[in-house]
């Protein structure tokens, strides 16, 4: 596996969107979790990370005032999608990049497959805070469509991303991710790097798919209902947490953790992926292969 490089970037070349926001008639907006990152030094380090060459498709997710996406058409690529959620920076980023192709929805509600022409496409995004980790879900279910992510999230959110077994962060956010994805680069952007400035600071991280799942596809629904339920109730036992989660009683539920070799009196939070998928598989053999599936 690749190592992750980690650096803090400061904010070396802000510029002050203020008055383009203006121009546009957009007052930033804590409910749509708008902060727009104003460092070119940061921006020229986030496409850097996306690798891109004349062959790539490009997705770029909340593009703003464009300031990736300048960086964006100046690096070799074959098409570039923005999809931005407010109509009046959509209509900016169009008379912008005349171009490039731009869509005005919000990214949790469109159909990933039917935005992009050819597959796979590399995703970059500042994703607005307040829905970060629910894009990240959605771009993990559309990982077969994906060659590579460098995305933006709240440096809280990015720890829990890339935690491991017995870090603090750890939890099902962090097993979801590696499920899909291996992490081969990270770095700290300062809150001083955005207008209007956050209470924290952010952290840029670069995806990779896993070349081959751990799961096959049928069993995909069974090994994501697993993890949840493991980390239904953190502070209880794995038996306690699947037994509540999945209604099934405490023999069964220490059967099953038997069968994965997995310590009934064990926590999610010290297990990795691998514990994860054998229990999966002993879960559906002792429910007669009925895990049942659960809304997150």
């Amino acid at each position: 596996m690749t190592s992750a490089r980690k650096s803090r970037v400061v904010d070396d070349s802000a510029s002050r969107p203020a008055p383009a926001l203006a121009r546009a008639g957009v007052r930033p907006a804590k409910s749509r979790g708008q902060n727009f990152l104003t460092s070119a030094g940061v921006a020229d380090r986030i496409v850097a990370a996306a690798e891109l060459c004349e062959t790539d498709s490009v997705v770029e997710i909340g593009p703003g005032l464009g300031i990736l996406t300048e960086k964006i058409v100046a690096q070799p690529h074959r098409s570039l999608t923005l999809v931005e959620l407010d109509a009046r920076l959509a209509v900016r980023l169009q008379e912008r990049f005349a171009d490039v192709g731009v869509v005005n929805a919000d990214f949790l509600a469109i159909d990933f497959k039917a935005l992009i022409d050819d597959s796979p496409v590399k995703v970059i995004g500042n994703l607005p805070f307040n829905v970060a980790a629910a894009i990240l879900r959605k771009l993990c279910d559309n990982s077969r469509s994906i060659s590579r992510m460098v995305l933006m999230f709240q440096r809280e959110v990015a720890a829990r991303i890339r935690a491991t077994p017995g870090d603090d962060a750890y939890g099902a956010l962090s097993v979801f991710t590696a499920l899909y994805w291996k992490i081969e680069q990270h770095f700290i952007v300062a809150a001083g790097s955005f207008h209007p400035r956050p209470k924290v600071d952010a952290e840029v991280l670069a995806f990779a798919p896993h070349p081959v799942r751990s799961f096959a596809d049928e069993d995909e629904r069974d090994v994501l209902e697993t993890v949840r339920a493991s980390f239904s109730a953190p502070r209880k036992t794995i038996r306690n947490a699947i037994g509540h989660a999945l209604g099934i009683d405490s023999p069964r539920a220490v059967r099953a953790l038997e069968r994965a070799a997995i310590d009934p009196g064990a926590r999610a939070e010290t297990l990795g992926v691998p514990d994860f998928l054998r229990l999966a598989n002993a879960l559906n053999i002792e429910l007669d292969g009925g895990i049942v599936a659960r809304d997150a």
